[in-house]
């Protein structure tokens, strides 16, 4: 190795974070925002901000999916949860597309929780297309976007290794910040992130590899078992077999409340999902599953307590939840869940939310210390291409990412509600705003060229909730908006990037390249004629 280890890891730790480094900052800063998805979809239909759930919400479900669909081969019913005050109902059309499972996700609909009328949200992707893109771009075939966002993982995996190695007092320059000093300050900035939250950084990325080991790794299970791994999945998460044809017509029970209130009573957790097969047929089977204490080791889906009934009312089967799955698939669904949050609190939300914007800032001071280091190595000189090109597509990938995300909200609120093709609308919106910001940054890829990024970010993210404040009730001065704290928290998360591209702006405009001092003279020595 040529230099010794450090100089070598130093080397690697560069290019592995520059080449896809704009790439990994779309993923950060999208990635982060995934934690709030459900929070974001909602904010994103007002349409729901109304609904408030009561004890009868369960009864007005049942009725309503009794009118809606009496003949369909089976019912779904989604209750009001903490981050989404509105009953979801579905059903699957007694179809033969849909006994050929041509229709398995069938019908869907959304209920106003307290007087069990079915609302008409506007198209929208909400935080799914934020979440979607995280890892799996748009736009690029699904397979060959996720190989991509897999290289950039790994790449981040490297730089994250070798950053560790490089610096070996990383520990003591994490407590050392010089303000004000050009590439030192990018330099202590970055460090100071990476370190803040390295244990996060590395399970992050680590377990967002581990996500895609099938498509990685396909081959101990191409090797174990005949299917690959659809066979793997087929003997650990063995689908339940529904009856495969109706029975007689027959009437069910009428009040579901009282099934609700036993399995509520036997497993001291709220009422989440009533499933029904065959409804209003003799072999009707109902399923109401409640809440469980969450833990990190869950399976991803499924395990919740369930009680079983028939269609009369008479309960049939009762499932605890409670399983087993080993060591290996506990391992796995602990680093699942910890990447995607699934067991978390509001609070513990929150707090990988703040260690993602850590990451997302570690990401982008580390593009910026690439260009102040090689800026200050012109001595006066003009940058050359490379490296206006490297800070233009720094502009971009970081004020140009999310001047997209901010025109993307306000688009939600000014695009009609009845436009055809609502929710890709807004998608163009994003993609227009981002490449607008990329043709810009090209353009002007300097100094000027941040200031006027820096000015429409604080502006874009300031208008959003005032555009909010125009066009809702649920805006940030509402009761609405504070019985639903998600609401609320968006509008001042905005304020808040405002703010924080306002003062990134002042930060920018006051600031002067730094001029290397004159080496002041070493006073000559008087000769003996002058000391006298």
């Amino acid at each position: 190795m040529k230099g010794g280890l450090r100089q070598s890891m130093a080397w690697l730790h560069t290019w592995s974070g520059l080449l896809l480094g704009w790439l990994l900052v779309a993923i950060f800063i999208t990635g982060t925002s995934a934690y709030f998805r459900d929070e974001i979809s909602f904010w994103m239909a007002p349409e729901l901000h109304q609904s408030v759930a009561s004890e009868a919400t369960p009864q007005l479900a049942w009725a309503r999916l009794g009118e809606q669909a009496p003949d369909a081969r089976a019912w779904d019913i989604i209750l009001p949860q903490d981050r989404s005050p509105v009953a979801e109902l579905r059903w699957q059309p007694d179809t033969p597309e849909a006994a050929e499972g041509g229709r398995r996700r069938g019908e869907r609909v959304e209920m106003d929780a307290g007087s069990g009328e079915i609302l008409e949200p506007r198209a929208s992707r909400g935080g799914d297309f934020l979440y979607r893109f995280h890892f799996e771009l748009y736009g690029v075939p699904r397979i060959w976007a996720r190989w991509l966002v897999c290289v950039a993982t790994m790449m981040m995996l490297v730089a994250i290794i070798s950053g560790v190695i490089t610096h070996k007092k990383i520990f003591k320059d994490f407590f050392t910040f010089r303000p004000g000093k050009g590439q030192r300050s990018w330099l202590d900035a970055h460090n100071a992130t990476a370190v803040l939250a390295l244990p996060f950084h590395f399970m992050i990325t680590y377990s967002g590899l581990l996500i895609f080991m099938i498509m990685l790794m396909p081959w101990g299970f191409n090797a174990a078992y005949e299917d690959g791994w659809r066979g793997f999945f087929n003997e650990v998460f063995p689908r339940q077999e529904q009856s495969a044809n109706a029975g007689a017509p027959a009437a069910m029970v009428g009040d579901i409340l009282p099934l609700v209130n036993r399995a509520e009573a036997r497993f001291g957790q709220p009422a989440q999902r009533i499933s029904v097969s065959w409804p209003n047929r003799d072999n009707a089977r109902i399923e109401i599953s409640t809440g469980k204490e969450a833990a990190i080791t869950d399976r991803r889906r499924g395990g919740n307590p369930t009680l079983v009934f028939d269609g009369r009312g008479d309960l049939l089967e009762t499932k605890p939840g409670l399983y087993d799955d080993g060591a290996s698939a506990r391992i796995y669904n602990l680093m699942v869940n910890l990447h995607l949050a699934r067991f978390a609190d509001p609070a513990t939300r929150w707090l990988f939310f703040l260690f993602g914007v850590v990451g997302s800032a570690m990401a982008v001071t580390g593009m910026l210390l690439w260009v102040s280091k090689r800026s200050q190595q012109l001595r006066g000189r003009q940058p050359g291409f490379n490296l206006r090109l490297v800070n233009g597509l720094n502009m971009a990938a970081i004020t140009g990412l999310l001047i997209a995300m901010a025109v993307y909200f306000a688009a939600n609120r000014l695009l009609p509600a009845a436009l055809e093709g609502r929710e890709s609308w807004e998608i163009r919106a994003f993609f227009l705003a981002w490449l607008a910001t990329l043709i810009h940054a090209l353009w002007r890829p300097h100094r000027r060229g941040w200031l006027e990024q820096l000015a429409a970010l604080a502006a874009l993210w300031l208008a959003v909730p005032v555009i909010d404040l125009a066009t809702t009730d649920s805006h940030l001065f509402s009761a609405i908006a504070w019985r639903h704290g998600a609401l609320a928290a968006f509008d001042l998360v905005c304020l808040g990037m405002a703010a924080g591209a306002g003062y990134a702006f002042w930060r920018v405009a006051g600031h002067s390249p730094a001029r290397k001092p004159a080496r002041a003279s070493r006073p000559r020595r008087a000769t003996a004629g002058e000391s006298s």
